[in-house]
């Protein structure tokens, strides 16, 4: 029997060409029929760059786990005023919690780990001062740093459709840190990034809990870190036979991580 060409699904062609909502962050409770103001940042971004204009709409999302299908009422740089108008639950998180404790790195590569590291589903992020870091914070400068990295968090979640935000906890010295994590959960991973590692992340077993990665900074961590590490039962693993910066080891396991084990 001749078998004759389907004509194209012209339904398909549009919906793959719609395009999406623009997605924002509010950080209070969200209601359907209730109005909220979205701040000057976010009115400013709105207006300025994504040319947004009363009657606009838009999805937001707070944290819950749930999308809010919303209409710009008010559009003006004071704030916006946006009616809710509907909830979704879509939830995208996947299996695996991965904690990635971080190194601080230099310039825009930590904001660039970060917002990586949230597209590929990161939990949580823990940065640390290590004793090889070339940043050094003081309080104030830590406290304002991690503000900036939470919103490099949020804007990441915008972008990548996540609906819950993962934390990042306050900079955390390293020897504090590692001596404070206690045992390692049954059935979790702890994972220390080195070239030197003898152990393969297809080596291990799938974790019945969640992983915990680390990652140093450029040039590794310190011979007494490395220590306190194995003795926080740390396994050190390897990422192939090449030397990677740590903004590119962190990013190559969260996505082999997700693929032996998560969503990918």
């Amino acid at each position: 029997m001749d078998r004759q060409a389907h004509p194209p699904c012209h339904n398909a062609t549009v919906m793959s060409s719609a395009k999406p909502l623009t997605r924002l962050y509010f950080s209070s409770e969200l209601q359907v029929g209730r109005k909220c103001l979205l701040p000057r940042s976010q009115a400013r971004h709105a207006l300025r760059v994504l040319r947004l204009k009363a009657g606009a709409a838009i999805t937001l999302f707070n944290g819950d786990g749930a999308e809010y299908e919303a209409v710009i009422d008010k559009a003006a740089e004071d704030g916006l005023v946006v009616i809710v108008r509907d909830v979704r639950a879509a939830d995208r998180e996947g299996p695996l919690a991965v904690t990635l404790a971080q190194a601080v790195s230099s310039g825009e590569r930590m904001d660039f780990t970060l917002q990586k590291a949230v597209e590929l589903g990161v939990s949580s992020i823990q940065p640390l001062a290590t004793n090889r870091s070339i940043v050094h914070l003081d309080t104030e400068r830590a406290a304002k740093r991690v503000l900036h990295w939470q919103s490099v968090v949020i804007s990441a979640c915008e972008q990548s459709g996540r609906n819950r935000v993962p934390t990042v906890e306050p900079l955390r010295g390293f020897d504090s840190w590692v001596r404070g994590l206690g045992r390692r959960p049954a059935g979790a991973h702890r994972l220390l990034l080195s070239p030197r590692g003898a152990v393969r992340l297809r080596d291990l077993e799938r974790p019945a809990a969640g992983v915990m990665l680390l990652a140093g900074p450029e040039g590794g961590l310190a011979p007494e870190e490395e220590k306190d590490a194995l003795a926080a039962e740390f396994s050190v693993v390897r990422l192939g036979p090449r030397v990677l910066r740590t903004e590119t080891a962190a990013l190559a396991a969260l996505a082999a991580l997700q693929t032996l084990w998560g969503d990918f």
